[in-house]
C-alpha cells in the first residue's frame, strides 16, 4: 500500500514537472518573441526622429532668397540638376539654381587661405554662397558661420510618414537627402507575392485532391515523399535554377529586353510554395472521416460532389493553414526573388518588368548599413511593415476559417 502511494505521488511530480516545464518553455517563447517584435518596431520608428538632410550636414542659401523650405525629394531634383531655377519651387524668384558642394571649397582655396586647422573656413564658405543669389550650399553643421547676414540656414525637415509610405523613390544612399520611399517595395512584393499564389493555388489544391481521393495507395506512397522533399531544397538553389533556365527561357520566348522580371519570381515562388500546399492541405484533406464520404456516396452524391460539398467544408481549416503557409513562403522568401527578379526598385506597371521586394531589399542592404544610422532603420522599419502584412494575411485566412466552421456549425 505505501510502494503504490509512493509510485503514485512520484508520478503526480513527474507530470507536475513536465506541466511547469511545458508551461515555461512556452511563457519564455512567447515573451522573446514580444521582445523581437518591439525592439524590431522601435529600431524602425526611430527613422522618424531623423531629419531629411544628411545627419551632421545643412542646406545654406543666399540670404536674398525667399524659399522657407524644401523636401527631400526637390533637394534630390536640384542637386541632380533637375531642377534649375528658383521659380520651379513655391516662393522662389526667377534665379538660376547654383548648387555647391563642401567638397569644392577645396577645389577654389589653397591651404593657407583657409588658415591653420580651417579656422576660416566658415568665412570663405559664407563669401562663396553670397557671391551668386542663385546658390544652395550643401555643408557641414560644425562649418557654419556663427552669426550671419550674407547666408541662412534652411530648416531640416524630418522624415515623414507621408513621404516614406507615398514615396516613389528608393535611394538611401543618396546626398544631400536620401530617399526613403518604399511605395515600390510593397508594390513589387505584393505584385510578385500574389501572382504566385494565384499559380501555386489551384495547382497545389488540385495535387492535393488527387493523392487524398483519387491516387491509389501505390502513386501516393511514391509521390507524397517526392513532393516533401522539394520542402527542403534550399532557397538559393531554386533561385540559381530560375536564373540559369527560367530567366533565359522567359527572355527569349516572350521577346523581352531582360528576363529577370516579377513574373519569373512569381514563378519561382509559385514552385516554393507548392509542396507547403500540397503537404497540409492533403493531411487536412485525409483526415476527413470515411463514414462522411461513405454516407454522402449512399445518398447519391457523385465523388466530385462528395469531394466539394463534403470533405472541402470539413477540413477547410487545414486548406487555410496551407494557403497561409503558402503565401508565408512567398512574401518573405529572398534569396531566390532577390536572383531572378532584377532587384530594380522601381513600381511596376506590368509582371514582365524587373522588380525588387522587401525581403531581398533587406538582405542585399543590411550589411551594408551603418547601425544606428537612418539607412539601418530604414530597413528595420521594412521589416516591420512585412510583418504587418504577414500578420494581415494570417488573420483574414483565420477570419475566413472561422467563418466556414460557423456555417457548417462546428
Amino acid at each position: 500500500m505505501k510502494s503504490d502511494l509512493l509510485r503514485y505521488n512520484w508520478k503526480k511530480g513527474i507530470r507536475f514537472f513536465i506541466k511547469s516545464v511545458l508551461t515555461l518553455s512556452g511563457t519564455i517563447t512567447t515573451i522573446v518573441i514580444l521582445l523581437i517584435v518591439l525592439f524590431l518596431f522601435k529600431e524602425g520608428l526611430g527613422l522618424f526622429k531623423h531629419s531629411e538632410v544628411e545627419k551632421g550636414y545643412s542646406l545654406c542659401i543666399h540670404a536674398e532668397n525667399t524659399i522657407s523650405g524644401l523636401n527631400s525629394f526637390q533637394i534630390k531634383q536640384i542637386f541632380d540638376y533637375e531642377i534649375e531655377n528658383w521659380r520651379q519651387i513655391e516662393g522662389g524668384k526667377d534665379v538660376g539654381i547654383v548648387p555647391f558642394r563642401f567638397e569644392e571649397i577645396f577645389d577654389r582655396y589653397s591651404d593657407d587661405e583657409l588658415g591653420e586647422n580651417y579656422a576660416l573656413l566658415p568665412e570663405k564658405l559664407e563669401q562663396e554662397i553670397a557671391k551668386e543669389p542663385g546658390t544652395i550650399a550643401f555643408i557641414p553643421t560644425q562649418y557654419l558661420p556663427v552669426r550671419s547676414d550674407k547666408m541662412k540656414v534652411l530648416p531640416n525637415n524630418r522624415i515623414n510618414i507621408r513621404n516614406f509610405f507615398l514615396g516613389k523613390e528608393w535611394i538611401p544612399t543618396a546626398t544631400p537627402a536620401p530617399q526613403f520611399g518604399v511605395l515600390p517595395l510593397i508594390l513589387g512584393t505584393l505584385w510578385v507575392s500574389i501572382c504566385a499564389i494565384f499559380i501555386a493555388l489551384p495547382l497545389g489544391l488540385g495535387v492535393a485532391v488527387y493523392l487524398s481521393e483519387l491516387a491509389g495507395e501505390r502513386m501516393r506512397r511514391f509521390f507524397k515523399p517526392a513532393i516533401e522533399l522539394l520542402a527542403g531544397i534550399p532557397s538559393v538553389v531554386y533561385g540559381f535554377f530560375g536564373l540559369v533556365v527560367l530567366v533565359p527561357f522567359i527572355q527569349k520566348s516572350l521577346n523581352l529586353p531582360v528576363g529577370e522580371t516579377a513574373f519569373a519570381g512569381s514563378l519561382i515562388l509559385a514552385i516554393m510554395a507548392l509542396p507547403t500546399i500540397i503537404t497540409v492541405a492533403e493531411d487536412a484533406m485525409r483526415n476527413t472521416p470515411q463514414a462522411m464520404r461513405e454516407a454522402s456516396l449512399a445518398l447519391g452524391a457523385t465523388q466530385w460532389q462528395t469531394i466539394y460539398r463534403v470533405v472541402f467544408p470539413y477540413s477547410v481549416s487545414g486548406i487555410s493553414a496551407a494557403v497561409v503557409l503558402g503565401i508565408g513562403r512567398a512574401i518573405g522568401e529572398t534569396m531566390a526573388v532577390l536572383m531572378v527578379t532584377g532587384n530594380a526598385a522601381v513600381i511596376p506597371h506590368t509582371l514582365f518588368e524587373p522588380v525588387r521586394t522587401i525581403p531581398a531589399t533587406i538582405a542585399a542592404e543590411l550589411g551594408e548599413a551603418p547601425v544606428g544610422g537612418t539607412h539601418y532603420q530604414a530597413l528595420f522599419l521594412l521589416g516591420c511593415i512585412l510583418f504587418l502584412i504577414t500578420l494581415l494575411i494570417s488573420i483574414t485566412a483565420e477570419f475566413i476559417s472561422g467563418k466556414s466552421l460557423y456555417k457548417k456549425g462546428l
